[in-house]
């Protein structure tokens, strides 16, 4: 069993060093998954890349899993890798203040997809493709989560009239 676990540690580990660095780039920049799993040089599977935008979002703030106007903190606690002079890797806690001037809008495309998967597909065909991209590429969960407030997400949501 722990072995099963060292292996998938150490894939993690290795793709997060061969990619992780340029998905979190391209992904700030915008494109969806679809986007940066084609300009991707080292061979990533989608849902690895699903899964790295999706975290990034969640550590860099653009995706909120609570209510950040209910929230008693403006801190939020994250991990980065440092390596020592000699290369040693080692991770290092990082308290970073959440800038209250961030406005978020209420997402529940989860709970949507998974209702009704259907129906919310075809309210979907209205976006441009990359916008309709961007919702179907990232995992929603069946809950409301919280959106930065940026152009594509006021775009969107005003296409599919909310």
């Amino acid at each position: 069993m722990s072995n099963k676990f060292f292996n998938q540690a150490l894939a993690d580990f290795t793709m997060d060093f061969a990619s992780g660095d340029a998905i979190r780039s391209l992904a700030d920049k915008g494109y969806s998954v679809e986007e940066i799993y084609k300009r991707l040089d080292f061979p990533t599977p989608k849902e690895k890349i699903r899964d790295m935008v999706w975290k990034h979002y969640i550590e860099c703030g653009v995706i909120n899993l609570e209510d950040p106007g209910n929230s008693s903190s403006n801190k939020r606690v994250t991990y980065e890798k440092v390596q020592d002079n000699i290369g040693r890797t080692s991770f290092k806690q990082v308290v970073i203040e959440e800038d209250e001037s961030k406005e978020y809008v209420a997402i529940d495309f989860g709970k949507r997809l998974y209702k009704d998967k259907e129906a919310f597909l075809k309210e979907l065909d209205i976006l441009n493709p990359g916008d309709r991209q961007y919702i179907l590429d990232l995992p929603w969960p069946i809950s409301t989560v919280w959106h930065e407030k940026n152009e594509r997400i006021e775009r969107i949501l005003s296409q599919i009239g909310e």
